[in-house]
Order: structure tokens, then sequence, then C-alpha cells
């Protein structure tokens, strides 16, 4: 064999070596295969800004201003105060009409008292003594215009006045019948729902009194101060901006192909970039059950164009060093 066609043998087999590599690769290439398993998985997103703005329910000058911007209130630390002069006003005089109706109620149920049915019982006896004094007087004026000694202008009279005094013994007897009975269910019950409806009416001016206190509804710290005391404010007037500190969790996202490898309750360590050797424990309470694009707050190069899934992880004992919207970095232990 010459030179000439040993070279060609030679890069002959070269190439068909070259060519059994390259579909070889080709054929690796498209086999299904996965990487192995990490035994944690990082996950990156934020400390929850959690803020409400304070209005007071009540309508009014603002009278005090009791916390700055940075201060640490406590639920139902009270923040502002309301001029509460036109408000008390109002309860109090809610209060006086429900002690009124109170009594007229009382006065109601108890009835009538001996000495007034005394009294009405002595009204119908005279009554009754005046009819009889009417009757003789009517009487003898007969007797005396039969005979003409008379005339018949007294005899009408003395009728008149024997009809009077029956009319009024009657209306006396009545009278005193009703007071013996007492009064009507249905006066009771009336007297009864007019007392329920003050007293309705005394509970809303007790509450529009309390709301000209603006107290806190959490443990919070005072992100700005709105107003400025003497200023008119209403329920669509901010005065105060908190930020919640009683529950501080993180928000982060997980990409759907490791959204089977974590489950609510599973535990996590929580670093921050200022101080990425303090760990913080916390658990995933939350798992979103809908995807969404990946927010731009968070996204890597990798996750752009994914889809992912919010989860809300709790902290641990959390103290002042984790601020809302700080950046954190969650690792999640998956074990074997």
């Amino acid at each position: 064999m010459t030179l000439s066609k040993r070279h060609a043998a030679v890069a002959v087999a070269g190439l068909a070596a070259l060519i059994v590599l390259a579909v070889a690769g080709r054929a690796l290439s498209s086999w299904p295969w996965s990487p192995p398993a990490s035994d944690q998985l990082t996950l990156y997103g934020n400390v929850d800004i959690r803020q409400v703005d304070m209005a007071f329910q009540a309508i009014g000058r603002v009278q005090e201003l009791r916390v700055e911007e940075g201060d640490s209130v406590k639920a139902g630390d009270t923040l502002a105060l309301l001029d509460p002069d036109t408000y008390r006003d109002l309860a109090d005089l809610a209060r006086a009409r429900v002690e009124a109706q109170r009594v007229a109620l009382q006065r109601l149920q108890t009835g009538s008292r001996p000495e007034e049915i005394a009294r009405e019982k002595a009204s119908v006896e005279a009554s009754r003594a005046a009819v009889i004094d009417a009757e003789l007087l009517l009487k003898r004026r007969t007797e005396l215009l039969k005979t003409g000694n008379v005339s018949r202008e007294l005899y009408d009279e003395a009728k008149n006045a024997y009809d009077t005094a029956r009319a009024r013994l009657d209306v006396a007897s009545q009278v005193s019948r009703l007071t013996e009975i007492g009064p009507r269910q249905e006066d009771i019950d009336q007297a009864k729902a007019m007392l329920s409806a003050q007293q309705a009416t005394l509970s809303m001016a007790e509450q529009r009194l309390a709301d000209t206190q603006l107290k806190s509804p959490s443990d919070a710290i005072v992100l700005s101060r709105i107003v400025e005391p003497g200023a008119m404010v209403g329920p669509n007037t901010p005065v105060y901006t908190l930020a919640l500190t009683d529950k501080i969790w993180v928000r982060t996202y997980i990409s759907e192909p490791d959204l089977g490898r974590i489950k609510p309750g599973m535990a996590v360590k929580i670093a921050t970039d200022t101080d990425p050797d303090r760990a913080y424990d916390g658990w995933i309470g939350f798992i979103s059950p809908t995807a969404e694009f990946t927010p731009k707050t968070v996204e890597t190069t990798e996750l752009r164009t994914q889809l992912v899934y919010r989860l809300r992880v709790f902290v641990r004992n959390p103290d002042a060093r984790l601020r809302q919207g700080m950046p954190v970095t969650v690792r999640v232990p998956l074990g074997n």
C-alpha cells in the first residue's frame, strides 16, 4: 500500500469515528433524563409589606396626636384624639332620655298605688253625695211646681244639676275602676319598645364618643403622620400610616418543577443580605393554588418566562432587623 493510500484510509476512518460520535451525542442529548435533585431549595423573596391607613370613624377637629413617625405602638394604644365635647353631650342627652323612659316604664309596671286608688274611691263617694243632694232638690221643686209655688225655670235648673251630678258620678266610677285595674298591657309594651329604642340611641352615642379615640389595631410601627392638631378630619381622612409587626412573613415564589417538593408546614431558614450569617427559623404557611409570572422584584435570568407559585413563609421569633420590603433568601431543607 502506498503512502497516499494509507493517508486516505486514516482519513476515512477518522471521518467514520466522527460520524459515530456525532450520532451517539445526538442520541444521548435526546434521551430523557433529570439532573440529580438537590437536598435544598433556595428561593428569593421579600419581607411582606403590611401597612394600614388609620382614620377616625367620627367627624371633628383633631385635638391631640400622641405618636410620631418611627414610634412603636401596641394593639389598643391610643394614637390620636378628636375634640369630644359634642359627642359627650349627645351621649349625656341619650342617657337622660333612657333614664326618663325607664322611670315611665317602671311606673306602668308598678300600677296604681294604694293612695291613688283610695283617692279615686273618695271621689266616687263625693260624686254620689252630690247626686243625692241634687235628687232631693229636684224632688222638692217637682212638688212645688205642681202647686205653682216655683217657677219652671227653677225646676229646670234643679233638673240640670241632677243630670250633671249623675254624669260626674259615672265618670268618677269609671276612673276609679281603671285605677284599680292599672295600665293596659299595650301601654306597657309600648313603653318597653320606646325604652329599647332609647337604649339603642344611647349605644350609638357612646360608640360615637368612643370613636373620638383612634387606637392601634395591632402591634405596629408608625410610618407616617399625615395631619396636624387642629385639622378637621373624617372617616375618609387618614391620620397615620402604620406598618404592622405582630406577624412577619416573607413573600417568595417557587417554579412549577419544584412545587411537588414542598408542602405547608415545612421548616425553612431565612437570611438577609445585611447579615447572611444570621438565619431566622420559619415555616411554609401558604402555597398559592394558581400560577403567575415571576414578579419583577424577584425574577432571575432563568425565571423570566416561567410560571411560578407564590409562597407565604412565616418567620419564627423575628426581630427589628427584619424590615418590611427587605430582600431575603429562603432555604428549604429537603432531607433525603
